[in-house]
């Protein structure tokens, strides 16, 4: 496997997982990563960091081990207008941004509100990437949601934990019709490991059957090259930046 990045992982910090942030560095070194992401859970997921670990980041070097380093939040979908569990003075100092539903922490509700909940969080221009949303317990209208992620510039995510938890309904059938969806609006995805231990960084090997025979275009797959996806992140901040200031145009009026 040529993956060049993987940007879904996580530390003790999140309270549930076991390697430390030096381990996991040095652990995606090894496996010849160029780009590594870590994003933590945020406050309401039981027993992880609270929000000054995310205020502090700035202290961490952004290379180790020879790799670059983006430092993140895995952030928590709330309701149904999708707001996320960070404010935005946080958020902002964050270099990557995820947004997911838990099953602990948001009711599951009709297709609709779910659909309107995750189109909420990616319409945020802070969010870069939508977690694990393949979850048959919380149904979602997968046509509109790849049709949002090319309008927003939000990407979905192929999760390779997802298919190795039994909680999870029908995780392999719901990315099969997300990738199909995607290749129809040549929607870029981005796969990840979702990793809470060093040896599974990288980890595809229940995602990439399943990528492989949905025949998904390779450029279609961010996690090949860490730069288009440092670009892919870039036009984000920029988007994100241009719509901050017409809304302070706006309120000058």
């Amino acid at each position: 496997m040529d993956f060049e990045l993987d940007v879904h992982t996580h530390t003790i910090a999140s309270g549930h997982a076991y390697g430390t942030l030096t381990e996991m560095a040095k652990e995606a070194a090894v496996r010849g990563l160029k780009l590594l992401g870590i994003t933590e859970h945020t406050h309401n997921m039981p027993g992880t960091c609270d929000d000054l670990y995310f205020v502090n980041l700035r202290v961490v070097p952004r290379e180790m081990f020879g790799i670059r380093l983006m430092l993140g939040a895995e952030l928590n979908i709330m309701d149904y207008e999708g707001t996320v569990d960070l404010p935005d003075w946080i958020i902002d100092r964050l270099d990557l941004r995820i947004a997911s539903i838990h099953g602990n922490l948001y009711q599951f509700g009709t297709m609709e509100e779910n659909t309107a909940a995750v189109l909420g969080a990616m319409r945020n221009p802070k969010i870069d990437i939508i977690g694990h949303p393949d979850d048959s317990h919380c149904p979602l209208d997968y046509e509109r949601l790849v049709q949002g992620s090319k309008k927003y510039h939000t990407l979905l995510e192929i999760n390779n934990n997802s298919l190795r938890m039994p909680s999870r309904k029908n995780a392999k059938e719901n990315i099969f019709t997300i990738l199909e969806l995607c290749k129809k609006y040549e929607a870029p995805v981005i796969m990840n490991s979702d990793a809470h231990f060093m040896t599974d960084i990288a980890n595809s090997d229940h995602s990439m059957p399943i990528v492989e025979a949905a025949e998904f275009p390779k450029e279609l797959v961010m996690n090949y090259s860490a730069a288009q996806f440092e670009a892919y992140i870039a036009a984000n901040r920029a988007r994100e930046k241009e719509i901050q200031q017409d809304h302070t145009k706006e309120s000058g009026k």
